[in-house]
């Protein structure tokens, strides 16, 4: 079940990203440049129709799956570096340098997650990777202490003890040994925190906040929701195509995360 549930993740991952990858190739119209008559329904040659300034909806969709994934992206490889330093470091060296990581660890994770992503989002208006790095930055803290638990536990294993007893030093004891017994969780907390970036970003960019300049779901949503197209038969076509496309994402990465969240954790599946 778990490696049927891994593949039917990964199959509909993967096709996201060969949209992503490929999506400057297949789009029909050029979404920028490319203008004609604003609000034409579904057709032939406007398979979801048109926006209120003459863009094609279906070839904003296509490129808006890049940078939903570049923003998810982006701000998982941030949250897992500064989760794995903190939580590694805490967990295997302790003393005061693990009191002191902890405390930071738990200052953050007091602050609203959200709210807080809302106001630097607001004050901070940058490029097309701005909310990724903000979610990045923020987004870690969580992910710290659950590392930091289980490198407490792996440092206590007899096979461990072994290792530091025969003269291995820390760095080669983390690298070969405790960082490859962290991988499963590492990479379940990776995929948690590209759901999440993905949602923020898109969340965001429906509340204004994101970068007008750059096409994506959220500003699909947010321009579709300025012109009044949830008022009318156009959310049809312009809002319900992105919202099934980040439920399709979100989805998938669902599944990937049911196959590492067991690994992690072999009692789950029992």
């Amino acid at each position: 079940m778990n490696k049927k549930t891994l593949l039917i993740g990964c199959v509909i991952f993967v096709l996201y990203i060969i949209i992503a990858i490929a999506a400057p190739v297949i789009v029909p119209h050029d979404p920028i440049r490319d203008r004609v008559q604003p609000h034409v329904p579904p057709s032939a040659t406007h398979i979801l129709g048109t926006n209120d300034i003459g863009g094609d909806i279906f070839s904003e969709l296509l490129i808006g799956t890049r940078q939903s994934l570049l923003i998810g992206f982006t701000a998982a490889v941030i949250s897992l570096i500064i989760g794995v330093l903190f939580g590694v470091m805490a967990g295997w060296f302790g003393g005061w340098l693990d009191e002191c990581l902890t405390a930071i660890t738990s200052l953050c994770i007091t602050i609203p997650f959200f709210p807080l992503v809302i106001v630097i989002s607001a004050l901070v208006r940058g490029g097309s990777l701005t909310p990724a790095v903000i979610l990045g930055l923020l987004s870690w803290p969580e992910t710290a202490r659950i590392l930091r638990s289980q490198t407490i536990a792996i440092r206590e294993r007899q096979y461990i003890q072994y290792i530091r007893a025969m003269g291995a030093g820390s760095y080669y004891t983390l690298t070969r040994h405790v960082l490859r017994a962290l991988v499963p969780m590492a990479a379940y907390r990776f995929i948690l925190a590209f759901r999440a970036g993905v949602l923020a970003e898109t969340t965001l960019s429906f509340l204004g906040l994101g970068s007008p300049q750059v096409i994506s779901w959220g500003n699909m949503l947010y321009f579709a929701q300025a012109r009044n197209a949830f008022l009318t038969g156009q959310w049809l076509w312009w809002v319900l195509p992105p919202g099934i496309a980040l439920m399709g994402l979100v989805f998938a990465l669902l599944l990937v995360s049911y196959y590492f969240e067991q690994a992690a954790d072999p009692g789950l599946e029992r």
